[in-house]
């Protein structure tokens, strides 16, 4: 007897379905920051709310030094 190689479509579309809840079941972060930086990551942001992001974050002044730069500047500003 010959032995089928051949996949029909379905059992191709199951197989790759199969895989690629594999794949995506493999991502485990170990707290929630590391989950929130894959998504940034591999999100992208409509043009449009880039944009209004932008201009309402551009007024803003510039964060304050950390504590711990005031405290060992050494005469640097």
């Amino acid at each position: 007897m010959k032995r089928q190689t051949k996949l029909d479509s379905a059992e191709q579309q199951q197989h790759a379905a199969g895989q690629q809840t594999q794949q995506q079941s493999a991502l485990e972060f170990a707290a929630a920051e590391e989950l929130l930086r894959y998504d940034a990551e591999h999100t992208a942001v409509p043009g449009s709310i880039a944009q209004r992001l932008q201009e309402s974050t551009g007024s803003l002044p510039p964060p304050a030094r950390s504590w711990w730069r005031r405290l060992f500047r050494r005469g640097n500003p």
